[in-house]
């Protein structure tokens, strides 16, 4: 059977060429960055070359970045690192958004017992936070706001240069989750006006387990990890040299190809679209279609369980998702759509389709000629008519 995976925003595999350059890094770049002999100064060369082109890839300086364990890891610093440098300044409020991914909302809820008031900023059934709701959120006493640069669900692009205005208008920092669009379209940290930024390389054909948080020049953080002066002592624990070496391999690859890719993914997740779409009765899109990462659409499926859709297809052997991997397993409906406004069956009949590099046109029309048949053997086993 042939497989066609369409759940890049879960995860992407590793291009053959990170995969080399990694296996290289293994092999010979076994030494201690933090040492001062040669085998230590040869890893931290390849480490700084890394940081430099995964610095390139959002348009920051080599020397704000700062490795990680990967997204969540760089969410939480960002969050916890700003909250408790900040806390005796009195400024003990925080603002997010509704549908940002569990990293933030999670760090969130320990943060709340601790005496920080939060905020979440609503949405609607754009899934797009209007610059007007933040500015009437914020206060003097906010310290830090943040909002992801695409979502992981739906896809929607945020304005985040203009909310990252509003907030510093108001003396509160800005963070943003850019783990979902980081490799797919251009990111300049200056231009976005944000103060720190979070990026995965596991989104973007890297290896799994790393990833980096970019930290405005000047800005003070207390780190989450503590012990040794790694990471200009930001960071503490010896650095995955291998896994930074593929990271920066990838983040090159990704700079180097996003503007063919970004049209080619999108001319094929439009094809998939509006295949599905004409084909099977009782679907809508969820959320704005315009602007999104060029890979994602999410697509409700009237009348029809999300998680026995995804098992008929996989069964068919077409990978997708209902929304976050990091909420899968659970019963409960997605929380981004929840927040969009919909109606209970709406956030659990819902599928996350995200394309990458190895799909083409074959695998998409795949989709759009077994998806009708699939959908209506799991409709006839219910009764209730298919919602206009």
């Amino acid at each position: 059977m042939q497989r066609i995976y369409l759940d890049h925003n879960a995860t992407t595999p590793v291009h053959p060429a990170v995969a080399d350059t990694m296996a290289a890094a293994l092999r010979e770049e076994f030494g201690n960055p933090s040492s001062v002999h040669h085998f230590g100064q040869r890893a931290k060369a390849v480490v700084d070359q890394a940081r430099s082109t995964v610095a390139a890839l959002i348009g920051a300086d080599p020397s704000e970045v700062v490795f990680t364990s990967g997204g969540t890891e760089s969410d939480n610093f960002a969050i916890r690192g700003t909250a408790e440098a900040r806390e005796r300044t009195g400024r003990r409020r925080l603002i997010a958004s509704a549908i940002e991914h569990e990293a933030v909302l999670n760090t969130l809820k320990p943060l709340a017992t601790r005496g920080w008031e939060t905020t979440l900023l609503p949405v609607g059934e754009t899934g797009i936070v209007s610059p007007d709701d933040l500015r009437a959120a914020l206060r003097d006493d906010t310290t830090l706001v943040s909002v992801m640069h695409a979502n992981n669900e739906i896809g929607t692009i945020q304005p985040i240069a203009e909310l990252a205005r509003v907030a510093r208008a108001r003396g509160a920092l800005f963070h943003t989750d850019a783990v979902q669009s980081a490799g797919k379209i251009p990111i300049d940290v200056r231009t976005l006006g944000v103060d720190l930024l979070s990026i995965s390389a596991h989104k973007f054909y890297g290896p799994k387990g790393v990833g980096a948080i970019w930290i405005r020049r000047g800005l003070r953080l207390l780190p989450i990890l503590t012990g040794g002066k790694h990471e200009r002592n930001r960071r503490a624990g010896t650095e995955n040299v291998a896994g930074i070496v593929g990271m920066g391999t990838a983040a090159e690859i990704a700079r180097a190809r996003m503007a063919d890719e970004h049209a080619r993914v999108a001319a094929l997740r439009d094809r998939l679209e509006e295949g599905i779409l004409r084909a099977v009765p009782g679907t809508v899109v969820n959320g704005a279609r315009t602007p999104r990462v060029p890979n994602t659409t999410n697509i409700s499926f009237d009348r029809i369980e999300a998680e026995s859709l995804l098992i008929a297809l996989d069964l068919d052997g077409i990978a997708v998702s209902t929304g976050s991997a990091c909420s899968s397993g659970t019963l409960e409906p997605s929380h981004v759509l929840k927040a969009m406004g919909f109606p209970p069956h709406r956030t659990q009949n819902s599928i996350r389709f995200s394309l990458g590099i190895g799909n083409t046109e074959a695998d998409v029309d795949r989709v759009i000629a077994v998806l009708p048949g699939i959908v209506e053997k799991l409709r006839s086993l219910t009764r209730t008519p298919v919602r206009a």
